[in-house]
C-alpha cells in the first residue's frame, strides 16, 4: 500500500514538471514568433513610403519649369501685342481737308505779329497731320508761306478723335513801316491734299499781313511755347 501511493506521488510530480516545460517551451516559440513577425512589417512599410516621396519630387519640380516655360511664352505674345500696336499707329491715315476742321486766333497783344492755326480732328478717328499749314494770304501772292525748318517735331503728329494740333504763324514784323495789307481771310491746304480749306481770319479788323515777312510753323501736338518764335 505505502510503495503504491509512493509510485503515485512520483508520476504527479513528473507529469506536473512536464506539463510547465511544455508550457515553457510554447511561450518562447510565441515570444520568437512575435518578435520576427515585428520587425518584418515596420521594414516593409518605411522603404514604400520613402520611394513614394522620391518619386514626388521630380514630378514637382518638372511642374515648376513648366510654369515658368509657359510665363515665358507669355511675355513673348506681350511683345508682339505691343509690336502690333506699332505696326497700327504707323497704318494711320493722314489727314485729309475732310476730317479737321482749322480755325485761327490770335496770339499775344498789338501789334499782333503772330496768329495760332487750329486743326481739330473732327473724323471720328484717328488720322496723322503731316507737314505744315499751306498759306495762302492774298490773291495777288501766290506762293504758300515759307515754313520755319526748326519747328519740326521729331515725330509724326497722330491726332485722335476730337485731339487738337498747332501751328504758329507770323504775319509781320510789327513796324509802321511795312507793306501790311488787310485780311479777313485766307485759304489753307493740308500735306498732300489739294482741297483748300477758307479760315476766316480772327478780328472784326481781320488781320494785317507783310507777305514779304510772313513764316509758318510745322503742325504740333501741342503750341510750343518761345521754340517756334520767329
Amino acid at each position: 500500500m505505502t510503495t503504491f501511493r509512493r509510485s503515485s506521488l512520483l508520476l504527479a510530480v513528473a507529469g506536473t514538471a512536464l506539463t510547465l516545460s511544455l508550457t515553457a517551451c510554447q511561450s518562447d516559440s510565441d515570444t520568437t514568433s512575435s518578435s520576427a513577425t515585428a520587425p518584418a512589417a515596420t521594414v516593409a512599410t518605411s522603404p514604400a513610403a520613402t520611394g513614394t516621396s522620391d518619386v514626388k519630387e521630380p514630378a514637382d519640380s518638372a511642374g515648376a519649369k513648366g510654369s515658368k516655360e509657359s510665363a515665358g511664352s507669355t511675355d513673348a505674345s506681350t511683345g508682339a501685342t505691343g509690336a502690333s500696336g506699332r505696326q497700327v499707329t504707323a497704318a494711320t491715315p493722314v489727314c485729309t481737308a475732310g476730317d479737321v476742321r482749322v480755325t485761327a486766333a490770335r496770339q499775344d497783344g498789338p501789334p499782333y505779329t503772330h496768329i495760332v492755326l487750329t486743326a481739330k480732328n473732327t473724323s471720328g478717328r484717328s488720322c496723322r497731320l503731316t507737314g505744315f499749314p499751306h498759306i495762302q494770304f492774298l490773291e495777288s501772292h501766290k506762293q504758300d508761306v515759307p515754313a520755319v525748318a526748326k519747328s519740326k517735331p521729331a515725330t509724326p503728329v497722330v491726332l485722335a478723335a476730337g485731339a487738337p494740333a498747332y501751328a504758329l504763324v507770323k504775319l509781320s514784323d510789327g513796324g509802321v513801316d511795312e507793306a501790311n495789307e488787310p485780311v479777313s481771310a485766307f485759304s489753307v491746304m493740308l500735306e498732300g491734299d489739294s482741297t483748300v480749306i477758307a479760315v476766316t481770319a480772327p478780328g472784326s479788323d481781320g488781320i494785317a499781313v507783310d507777305p514779304a515777312k510772313a513764316l509758318t510753323g510745322y503742325w504740333t501736338p501741342e503750341l510750343r511755347n518761345g521754340a517756334d518764335d520767329f
